[in-house]
C-alpha cells in the first residue's frame, strides 16, 4: 500500500476510509479524498493503538489496518485466559473463536498456544473499488474464520494472478458462479464474495437465509465461485496502469477511444474480450468485429487470435470440464436482464428455471442481442453440456456501475444464488 496523507486521493484512500469506519473511527464520506476528517480519524486510530501519531498512513499504520481488513488477529494464550474473556476483549463471540480453531479444546487452553481470533466485524468490503489485492485479503480473512473452507486456483491470468475459487458445501450437485469476465463489471466480484461470507456465517450457526436452510444446501450441493475471472483488467480499471506493467505501452496504444481506461477497458491485459474468446461459434463472433468497429486488441469486443487464446478463458473451460457442473451463472453488468439461450439449443428446464430467476430478481428473461450472441462462457457451456447456463446483467447505468449500486444488486440476486443448487 502507498503512504497516504492529507490531500491523497484514490482507491487506497477509500479502503482506508472504509476500514476506519468499520472499526469505529469516522473518516467522513468514503469518497477517496484524504481530507481533514480522514486525517483526524487516522490520528485517533494511531493514538488508540500505540502508533506514532502523525496523521500519515505509512507502513506501520497499514500493517495494523490490514489486520482489520482481513478481520482477525493471532493471539497467544496467557494464564487465566478463556474463550469467553478473549471474545469480550475482541468484541467477538465464543463460537467464532471455536470455529476458527477446530483443534483447540476450549476447556484445556495451553499457555503459549497461538489461536486465531476473528474480530466482531464482517470481512468482505462492499463500499470500495474491489481490487484483486482486496479480494485476496478478504479470502485470507474468510479462510482464517472458516478453516474448513476450500479455496483453490482455477488457473492464472496473463500476469500470473491466481484465479481463485471458493467451494461452499460438500454435496454431489455442483453449480458454478463466476464474475468479472469484463473488467468494468467488477461490482459483481464483491457480490460473489459477500454471498460466500453470508453463506458461511449461516452454515456455522445453523441458520436460514431468506427461508433457505443453509446447512441442508451445504450437505446436498457444492457451490463453486470464481469471483474475479479477469483480475489484470480489473486492476487497470480501478488502479490505472503504470510503466512497470509489461503491457503499458500496448494498452495506451490500443485505447483509441479518447476516454480514460477507467471508463472503457473491459478486456484482459492483452486487449482480448474474454467473453468473446470461447469456442462457441467463435468465428461468427470474429466476423462481427468489422461491423462493431473492432480491428484488433482494444478495450472491448476483440475475440483474440483464436478460441481460448487467453489463459483466463482456458482456465474457466478446464475448471468446468474438471467439475462437470449442473448449472452455471456468469455475472455481468448492466441492464437487469438474464440471457438463457445459445442459438436454438434449449436445455431441459432452462426456460422454466430462467423464469424463476426472473421472478426473483425482477430482471427480464431475454434473447441474446446480436453483439453478444456468440463465443461467451455460457454459450460454450450450453453448447458442450446441453445444460442450463445463464448470463446475468445486473444493475443499470453506464459501466463501471458505482459501488453505491451494490446493495440493490446483492439484494436482487441473493435468492438466485441460494436456490440454484437446489432448483
Amino acid at each position: 500500500m502507498e503512504t497516504l496523507r492529507l490531500g491523497s486521493t484514490g482507491n487506497d484512500v477509500k479502503l482506508l476510509q472504509s476500514v476506519l469506519s468499520k472499526v469505529g473511527y469516522d473518516p467522513g464520506p468514503i469518497d477517496g479524498v484524504f481530507g481533514d476528517a480522514t486525517r483526524q480519524a487516522v490520528i485517533e486510530f494511531q493514538r488508540d493503538n500505540g502508533l506514532t501519531v502523525d496523521g500519515i498512513v505509512g507502513p506501520n499504520t497499514w500493517n495494523l489496518l490490514e489486520r482489520f481488513i482481513e478481520g482477525y488477529d493471532t493471539y497467544t494464550i496467557r494464564p487465566g485466559d478463556t474463550f469467553y474473556n478473549i471474545a469480550r476483549r475482541y468484541y467477538t463471540t465464543v463460537n467464532a473463536i471455536r470455529v476458527a480453531n477446530p483443534g483447540i479444546d476450549p476447556n484445556n487452553l495451553i499457555v503459549g498456544t497461538q489461536i486465531t481470533v476473528p474480530y466482531g466485524i464482517d470481512v468482505v468490503l462492499t463500499d470500495v473499488g474491489y481490487t484483486y489485492d482486496i479480494m485476496e485479503m478478504n479470502i485470507r480473512g474468510l479462510q482464517a474464520r472458516y478453516p474448513f473452507l476450500e479455496v483453490g486456483s482455477a488457473g492464472e491470468s496473463v500476469l500470473g494472478r491466481e484465479l481463485y475459487y471458493l467451494r461452499l458445501g460438500r454435496g454431489p450437485r455442483k453449480v458454478f458462479y463466476n464474475a468479472s469476465h469484463h473488467s468494468l463489471e467488477w461490482i459483481n466480484s464483491p457480490v460473489m464474495m459477500k454471498f460466500a461470507e453470508k453463506f458461511l456465517q449461516a452454515y456455522v450457526t445453523g441458520s436460514f437465509i431468506r427461508g433457505y436452510n443453509v446447512p441442508e444446501i451445504w450437505e446436498s450441493s457444492s457451490i463453486y465461485i470464481v469471483p474475479m475471472v479477469n483480475p489484470d483488467g480489473v486492476d487497470v480499471v480501478i488502479n490505472g496502469i503504470t510503466p512497470e506493467n509489461p503491457y503499458y505501452e500496448d494498452i495506451l496504444e490500443w485505447n483509441d477511444t479518447g476516454e480514460p481506461l477507467s471508463q472503457v477497458w473491459n478486456a484482459n491485459i492483452r486487449g482480448v474480450d474474454l467473453n468473446r474468446n470461447y469456442p462457441a461459434e467463435w468465428q461468427q463472433a470474429k466476423d462481427q468485429e468489422e461491423d462493431l468497429g473492432v480491428t484488433g486488441p482494444g478495450p472491448t469486443r476483440y475475440g483474440g487470435p483464436a478460441p481460448l487464446s487467453e489463459p483466463e478463458s482456458q482456465a474457466m473451460v478446464d475448471f468446468t470440464v474438471e467439475n462437470d457442473f449442473d448449472i452455471v451463472l456468469a455475472y455481468h453488468t448492466q441492464g437487469r436482464v438474464i440471457y438463457w439461450q445459445y442459438l436454438d439449443i434449449t436445455p431441459p428446464r432452462a426456460r422454466a428455471i430462467g423464469e424463476i430467476y426472473s421472478d426473483i430478481t425482477g430482471y427480464t428473461l431475454s434473447d441474446v442481442p446480436y453483439a453478444a450472441a456468440y463465443a461467451g462462457y455460457k454459450d460454450w457451456f450450453i453448447d458442450v453440456y446441453r445444460r442450463p447456463g445463464y448470463t446475468f446483467e445486473t444493475g443499470l447505468g453506464r459501466n463501471p456501475l458505482p459501488i453505491s449500486q451494490f446493495n440493490r444488486i446483492y439484494d436482487e440476486n441473493e435468492e438466485v444464488l441460494l436456490i440454484t443448487p437446489i432448483i
